[in-house]
């Protein structure tokens, strides 16, 4: 062989190698890329261990968008073990059964409607279910506040009376004050760490708290005797809002049955005389009839809703 074909094989082969390589760099990158998004979510904490986590590839394309960030955010405040993907994916498995249940029983009109259902059903759940881990930590307050007390009277900083209240405590409170000392470990500020956790969890009592908190830290000052006031204070609200709550009791179920009887009527009619709904549903007149009295069954709940909610 000639010297400029050696010239061009080493060449060949020298780019075909180097092809090689780079392809396996990128293919590392790629992968350690992916290990590192699934470790590090938006609120920059690594991913939650235990299960093996299920629509992965889902997840990783939904956490890109606007959606995915608000399930991730309310998700997050929930405290549910679910990821951005898991709950999409179980939310419209749920949606198409009621669409095909209510389409079966009821008659086609009402598949809709009852997929509509569904999906405010799903961002109901995880309001109520944000509210109740809120009104949990709230019921620990005093008992956070008087650990804070001892031990920062027994001359421990605030960052590590904050670790120890996170392992005595359970959860929620333990696990959101964990999440407080992962961040503090990571280099957060005690501002920015509390700050987080007051708008994760907003309560009137937090709020206080992290206040109480922020400025004692920031300023200094007789911070035991700050707690030790706030626990008292804690407690009694603790008990006005027990009060009020069982006062409330009977307004609340009231409110959550109205919607079943409008569901129970609609069976009811069915049942009597077979085919009802659908002829009923069939013409524009029915269907506007229908919509109407489910926007009005939809409103007296709401109604109900505000006018027992009292802010204590």
């Amino acid at each position: 062989m000639t010297t400029p074909v050696l010239l061009t094989l080493a060449a060949t082969l020298l780019a075909c190698a180097l092809l090689v390589l780079g392809l396996h760099s990128y293919a590392g990158g790629r992968s350690q890329r992916a290990a590192l998004l699934e470790r590090l979510s938006a609120s920059g904490e690594p991913e939650p261990a235990g299960r093996r986590r299920r629509f992965r590839t889902l997840d990783r394309r939904l956490r890109r968008t606007a959606l995915g960030r608000r399930i991730e955010l309310k998700l997050a405040t929930t405290g549910l073990d679910l990821t951005p993907g898991e709950f999409f994916a179980y939310m419209t498995a749920a949606v198409a059964a009621l669409w095909l249940v209510a389409a079966a029983l009821l008659a086609p009109f009402f598949g809709p409607v009852a997929g509509l259902t569904g999906l405010w059903s799903a961002n109901a759940f995880l309001n109520w279910q944000r509210a109740r881990r809120t009104e949990r930590f709230i019921n620990q307050l005093p008992d956070l506040a008087r650990i804070l007390a001892n031990a920062t009277q027994a001359g421990l900083a605030l960052r590590t009376a904050i670790g120890i209240a996170a392992e005595e405590l359970d959860a929620p409170a333990g696990e959101e004050l964990g999440r407080v000392t992962h961040r503090l470990a990571l280099g957060h500020s005690i501002e920015e760490s509390l700050g987080e956790l007051a708008d994760r969890l907003p309560s009137r009592e937090l709020s206080v708290l992290v206040s109480t908190l922020v400025l004692s830290a920031r300023a200094g000052g007789a911070i035991v005797g700050s707690l030790r006031n706030l626990t008292v204070t804690l407690e009694q609200r603790k008990e006005t809002r027990r009060e009020v709550r069982t006062q409330l009791s009977q307004v609340t179920v009231t409110a959550y049955l109205m919607p079943f009887i409008g569901l129970g009527s609609l069976l009811m009619v069915d049942a009597m005389m077979p085919g009802a709904l659908a002829r009923m549903t069939g013409g524009f007149i029915g269907q506007v009839a229908v919509l109407v009295a489910l926007g009005l069954f939809a409103l007296g709940f709401v109604a109900i809703r505000r006018l027992s909610k009292i802010e204590v």
